[in-house]
């Protein structure tokens, strides 16, 4: 549970905030990072019917297990599908067979079912020290509040007015200023004629199985880094994200749920959903909700949208997808503003500790890419390193 007392009085006012936050946190997953299945699906050479199986199998499993975990819970646990995997997928989907790729997902799944279920997990975040975790998270999010102010260069007329109104917003209304900005901006699309939704129906989407097939090649190809891309790249930051905004949930429910339910939804496509990390900062800071204890309501909204997305399918992922790119990262850097200065000031507060956390924020901030691993990853290996080496003490031999 969070270390705030749950209260379960609400006024219409304590759902506004978490709600818009669920919402833009949909908006920037499947404006930001979804073209990555499609160009996979294209790359398998996936039929209309099975790419349309594979969007609602993700949708619908992200949203069941977000909505079911953040209602049991009383915590924003945000889910999401992989997005470092569905990029992998892109690649490895060209030399892959489909049925042996959804086996891939199937023993993925199954791996992360058992990953929760024995607790190893859990362990491992109670490890990480306070300020490496906050360090961790504000390098991640740092280039998406680069980004937030980067795309006035291709687009200034839309980001600056985004820009400018969002600080008048934090002046005069603060509480409603990600809100206001959300109207303001989609008012200022559909008035510059800026959306793309000519040949967009809504048609409800059908899943189709398809019989998993098993084979060696599947298994060391794609479900292995599958299972170390998403538990790296996504679950690793994902729950130092709750842990930052002083959510101590425990990790093995999250777990299980979310690899239960990608083992369910991986015969109808879906590669991976797991806990979310960039997205899930949206609902868990201070912007969502001032009092901790009521930011719940943005997972639960979050799922919902997911679920409706889910059950039109691409033509309803499509309408998201129509936003202009530079929209989207806009939004998402301005509403993670709170979020990375709170995370830096928390990496920063103590001297002490302020060099090793200054270089975990550096090192993931730079997103290393080796090995086929994400930046999160390396990031944390590299500060708790520098942890350990300034701030261990050595056992001397005498």
């Amino acid at each position: 549970m969070s270390t705030a007392t749950y209260s379960s009085s609400f006024s219409w006012r304590d759902w506004v905030h978490p709600v818009v936050a669920g919402l833009i946190s949909v908006l920037v997953n499947y404006g930001g990072t979804f073209i990555l299945v499609f160009q996979a699906a294209k790359v398998a050479g996936l039929s209309p019917e099975l790419t349309a199986s594979w969007v609602w199998s993700v949708s619908i499993g992200v949203g069941v297990t977000g909505l079911v975990l953040s209602w049991r819970t009383k915590v924003p646990v945000i889910t999401a599908w992989s997005t470092p995997a569905a990029a992998f997928l892109v690649t490895a989907l060209a030399t892959t067979p489909y049925e042996q790729a959804v086996g891939a997902y199937v023993i993925s799944a199954a791996l992360f079912v058992l990953l929760g279920l024995s607790g190893w997990f859990e362990r491992l975040i109670r490890w990480i020290p306070p300020g490496i975790a906050a360090g961790l998270l504000a390098g991640i999010l740092l280039q998406f509040g680069i980004q937030a102010f980067g795309g006035m260069s291709v687009d200034p007329w839309l980001v600056g007015t985004l820009v400018v109104a969002y600080v008048l917003l934090k002046r005069f209304t603060a509480r409603y200023a990600v809100v206001g900005l959300l109207v303001l901006g989609l008012g200022l699309l559909f008035v510059l004629d800026r959306v793309e939704l000519q040949g967009v129906s809504l048609q409800f989407a059908t899943p189709v199985f398809t019989m998993p097939a098993f084979s060696v090649n599947a298994l060391l190809s794609v479900a292995l880094p599958l299972f170390l891309i998403t538990l790296t790249g996504q679950y690793m930051p994902g729950m130092l994200v709750l842990r930052n905004d002083g959510y101590h949930t425990k990790a093995s429910p999250i777990v299980s749920m979310t690899g239960f339910g990608s083992l369910l939804m991986a015969p109808f496509g879906s590669h991976a959903f797991n806990l979310a990390a960039i997205t899930a900062a949206i609902c868990t800071g201070p912007e969502a909700h001032e009092n901790p204890s009521k930011r719940w309501i943005a997972g639960v909204a979050a799922g919902i949208f997911y679920i409706l997305v889910g059950v039109f399918g691409v033509t309803l992922a499509a309408v998201f997808m129509a936003l202009p790119a530079t929209f989207i990262t806009t939004l998402a850097g301005l509403a993670l503003l709170g979020t990375i200065g709170g995370s830096l000031a928390s990496a920063l507060a103590e001297p002490k500790t302020r060099e090793a956390s200054l270089i975990t924020f550096l090192a993931a901030a730079a997103n290393i890419q080796f090995l086929g691993i994400g930046g999160a990853f390396w990031g944390l290996v590299i500060g708790l390193f520098a942890h350990v080496v300034l701030h261990v003490p050595f056992r001397r031999s005498h």
